[in-house]
């Protein structure tokens, strides 16, 4: 179950605080995945109420010889999530908890783990989720790139040992690089499709490029943190490298977080999705892009909204802020129609029949 025995890690072997000190033109390709080198990756794990699924994504973690160490953030949970974290950290010294004594959101516990980090890349890990066996040595094969991402598999929690032990692959992992606009037309919805966005992607990160860049996940975001940091690495030029080859196993549930996002989180999105937009000036076809998908978040908004004002003030109220602005009516009336005719396609719904689905087609070439 083990994955490869060599790791990888910068071109330039200078140690990584010097690299976010040096400003030259050129000075980014230090930040390149594909020399073998030491473990040298710092897996994340924010954990809220995650007793029974912790460990198991810890030693998945673990189980990685790339891994140098994993952090452990406790957002400040209710059951007994520290105690399971602290024991797994009795198990293997690689393991670090940090806990929180109010709850902050993901963001804001993945930006302390990534300060605490002391390894060159980061790489995030849900609570309830897992890597595939030899996930990290496939990703570092890579012969560049700031984020280099995989292939999600999502599946039921009785399916998990099917995924396990899939031949996903029998030779190594073709990668692809991805560009900004394609990345950001990848999150709009297509029709008839599962929604497969792939702001779902957990890369590898280089915690250079992030120093470098004063780049951090939004702590006012509990809704498209990922989606957003990463579109703020690459309009700062960081380079996405893609394999179709699946290394990550997200672990589906109808309690997930995920499945539970309200107006007010589709709100603060649309808002951060506009930002995206006035930061200087963008090619046409990734303001398009950009544009693009802000309108679908600004629809799904008023949607939700739609539905909390119906469920707490009742159906006038509803009624009164559908008329209220006149680009809201056939969206709304589009999506409650299709509501009825369970033709939506939620993050996080079920896999198919056979217990898996994947959030890209494989690349068989």
């Amino acid at each position: 179950m083990l994955g490869p025995t060599h790791a990888a890690a910068l071109v330039n072997s200078t140690p990584s605080s010097s690299l976010t000190q040096n400003t030259d033109a050129g000075s980014f390709a230090r930040f390149t995945i594909g020399t073998p080198m030491t473990p040298s990756v710092t897996v994340i794990i924010v954990a809220y109420n995650a007793q029974d699924t912790l460990a198991r994504a810890i030693r998945s973690a673990l189980s990685e010889p790339e891994t140098a160490e994993v952090i452990v953030v406790d957002d400040a949970s209710r059951d007994k999530t520290s105690a399971v974290a602290k024991d797994e950290g009795q198990r293997d010294p690689r393991v670090r908890v940090i806990q929180f004594d109010k709850n902050q959101g993901p963001g804001a516990a993945r930006n302390r783990a990534i300060e605490a980090a002391s390894s060159d890349f980061v790489a995030v890990l849900d609570s309830d989720d897992l890597f595939l066996p030899g996930r990290l040595g496939r990703l570092l094969c890579a012969d560049r790139g700031e984020m280099v991402a995989d292939n999600i598999a999502f599946v039921a929690p009785e399916n998990l040992n099917e995924v396990l032990h899939q031949k996903w692959s029998a030779n190594r992992p073709t990668f692809a690089p991805l560009s900004a606009t394609e990345f950001v037309l990848g999150n709009l919805r297509k029709t008839g499709v599962a929604r497969g966005e792939l702001g779902f992607m957990k890369p590898i990160m280089s915690r250079a490029f992030l120093n470098h860049h004063n780049l951090h996940y939004d702590p006012s975001l509990r809704l498209g943190e990922d989606y957003d940091l990463y579109v703020r690495m690459l309009l700062a030029g960081a380079r996405l490298t893609l394999t179709r080859s699946p290394g990550y196993a997200a672990v589906v549930r109808q309690t997930s977080l995920s499945a539970q996002h309200g107006a007010q989180e589709l709100a603060h999105l649309s808002a951060k999705l506009n930002s995206h937009l006035e930061m200087g000036t963008h090619p046409p076809d990734l303001a398009r892009a950009m544009q693009a998908h802000l309108d679908e978040v600004r629809r799904k908004r008023d949607h939700r909204m739609f539905l909390d004002l119906r469920r707490a003030q009742g159906s006038l109220a509803a009624i009164r802020y559908l008329f209220a602005d006149r680009d809201r009516l056939w969206p709304i009336a589009h999506q409650i129609a299709r509501d009825k005719l369970k033709l939506s396609a939620m993050a996080g719904e079920a896999a198919p029949k056979q217990g898996i689905r994947l959030l890209l087609p494989m690349d068989h070439a």
